[in-house]
């Protein structure tokens, strides 16, 4: 404290004003500096809170078209798991009508009976092709594939080991996937 007043006496005899009103004087000559900074300062903040809106409103739009997006393919999802099989139920059906209506005729003869199955399996046949269900009906003498044959004996032969000797069950394919292996008889090696 006494070290205060002692400096302060000595500032009035060398004329120096003392710190406080020194920066009594200079605070209102930085008021209107400030003054004219604060407008500056206010528009870039207002500038920025307008473009951090702007910025939200983008991001809350971008989130729910991603959302939608998400919900659209995973109904779609679950539209094609549901309806999957209705084009091959339709190729069906009249497969279906044609053998009840075999079965409704009185009096049928063999030669009726084998034109309505020949019939009926042209309509089974365009069926399975609309549908992408093709045959696998290996050749005696291909080779064995054990990707599309399934070999239940080995059979002594006059061809080539692991060849297909008899085809006793034709197989299947959808597409380019097999829904049941061809079933085989395979030469045994010599």
């Amino acid at each position: 404290m006494q070290d205060q007043k002692n400096e302060e006496v000595i500032n009035q005899q060398e004329g120096v004003q003392p710190a406080a009103d020194t920066a009594a004087d200079a605070a209102p000559q930085a008021a209107p500096q400030a003054a004219a900074a604060e407008p500056g300062l206010e528009e870039q903040l207002s500038a920025t809170e307008a473009k951090l809106a702007e910025m939200h409103d983008a991001f809350m739009r971008a989130k729910a078209d991603a959302e939608n997006i998400r919900r659209r393919a995973q109904e779609d999802v679950s539209k094609a798991h549901k309806f999957a099989i209705e084009s091959f139920a339709e190729a069906m059906v009249p497969v279906r009508d044609s053998l009840e209506m075999a079965l409704k005729v009185e009096a049928p003869t063999v030669e009726s009976i084998k034109e309505g199955v020949e019939m009926t399996l042209k309509q089974l046949t365009a069926a399975f092709e609309k549908n992408r269900l093709v045959e696998v009906m290996p050749q005696a003498g291909d080779k064995l594939d054990p990707n599309k044959h399934q070999a239940v004996a080995v059979v002594p032969a006059e061809q080539e080991a692991n060849t297909v000797v008899t085809v006793l069950q034709k197989g299947y394919m959808i597409a380019d996937r097999l829904l049941r292996p061809a079933i085989v008889t395979a030469a045994a090696p010599k």
